[in-house]
């Protein structure tokens, strides 16, 4: 860790540097020995300027987090105490922030306090899920069997998230590369063209009219159509940060044709794989569906899951609950009622994460292999469309000059 200092030295006079220790304590007593009389010693922001200026860059990805846990449960394994894991492993790890969360959860150990309260105090690392679970199995004396847990747990979802996150990074890339081209022609190259075309005096056919139409739309009026899709982006970003416009924009996620089935599998299993591995730790069932909520991260399953708390509060079945939501499949509460009914509902929930999981994955799968397709057909045919539209009326006006 980089501290920042400020000290006397045997000179009367006050110097300013930084220094490199694991912890300020450390630092202090590397000046002291010194002869330094120290004035001021604080931990130095190691992040960078785009990583101060915009949170979005200062996160810890989610497969840290899970490295860590497998990490945690292998050191826990072999009996090595909280305080020298931590400490283990805030040195070697590469993230800053990282690094330095772990060295506040072990200074925190050390202070007296649990491992799930030092946890808490770090929400952007660890979850209210995540807390739950370490709670639990301190609380159980099964820290190892906890990380273990939370480490498969956190491995599946990570999993099934960047699959479908990459599954969509190609389709993106074809359509940005098909608008960028498009536009690179109606702006640079049909203007050119369209002169030749219009100064023969031949008649234009329809299509080469509507083709000429846009380029000169693009050309007069691209400025202003590139500042309104800024503004709307911003507009959609600013929205989709408040309460009310996140939740148009989950509920427009679940009505998108294929791509909203997609969607509904990845939460189902969210809440399947998150209900089961908080029942298996021991978490009553109230305080599972409230966390499950906080992390479902839909607003529309949020509500749902809410509701379905507030039930279970008044007694009634959870499957009860569910049963009045279109977004939870039948098939899907038909086995809840069997796991309420036969008090083995953790293990149901455990078959329809790992049946979710499989929809998921096949479903991705299948995205796949259509996309490369129906892109290369559509990004032929555009600009085959446009490229058709003016050589046909050269061809032309080539014929009539021979």
């Amino acid at each position: 860790m980089l501290f920042s200092y400020r000290v006397i030295d045997e000179n009367n006079k006050e110097v300013e540097g930084s220094i490199e220790a694991i912890s300020r304590d450390v630092a202090v007593q590397s000046l002291q020995r010194r002869k330094f009389v120290v004035i001021r010693v604080e931990k130095k922001d190691e992040r960078s300027f785009v990583k101060k200026s915009l949170p979005f860059f200062d996160k810890v990805p989610l497969k840290d987090v899970v490295i860590i846990s497998r990490q945690l449960s292998t050191l826990f394994e072999a009996q090595v105490s909280s305080v020298k894991s931590f400490n283990l492993l805030s040195g070697g790890s590469t993230n800053p922030i990282m690094r330095d969360t772990l060295q506040s959860v072990s200074q925190d150990i050390q202070g007296g306090i649990t491992i799930a309260q030092a946890m808490q105090k770090h929400p952007s690392v660890f979850s209210d899920f995540y807390v739950n679970m370490v709670n639990a199995g301190e609380e159980a004396g099964k820290l190892t069997d906890t990380f273990i847990y939370l480490a498969d747990y956190l491995e599946r979802q990570y999993e099934i998230t960047s699959k479908t996150r990459n599954a969509l990074v190609y389709p993106i890339f074809v359509i940005t590369t098909f608008i960028v081209v498009m536009i690179l022609m109606l702006t640079m190259v049909i203007p050119r063209l369209s002169e030749i075309i219009i100064e023969s005096g031949q008649a234009i056919p329809f299509y080469t009219k509507v083709v000429i139409g846009l380029s000169d739309f693009f050309v007069n009026y691209g400025v202003f159509v590139l500042i309104f899709v800024i503004v709307a982006g911003v507009a959609m970003w600013s929205m989709s940060r408040s309460e009310s416009g996140k939740e148009r924009m989950d509920s427009l996620k679940l009505s998108l044709p294929y791509f909203g089935d997609l969607y509904k599998k990845i939460y189902l299993s969210r809440i399947s794989d998150n209900i089961n591995t908080m029942l298996s730790a021991g978490i009553p069932i109230t305080r599972t569906l409230e966390i499950t909520a906080g992390v479902v991260d839909n607003k529309i399953y949020e509500h749902i899951l809410q509701q379905t708390l507030e039930g279970v509060k008044a007694g009634n079945p959870m499957s009860a609950t569910l049963s009045k939501y279109s977004e939870v499949p039948s098939i899907m509460i038909q086995m809840i009622q069997v796991g309420e009914e036969t008090a083995s509902i953790g293990k149901i929930l455990k078959t329809l994460a790992t049946f979710y999981k499989r929809e998921v994955d096949n479903a991705v799968d299948t995205l796949i292999g259509l996309i490369e397709p129906v892109m290369i057909i559509l990004l032929g045919v555009g600009v085959g469309f446009l490229l058709t539209a003016v050589l046909i009326p050269i061809y032309n006006i080539a014929s009539s000059i021979q």
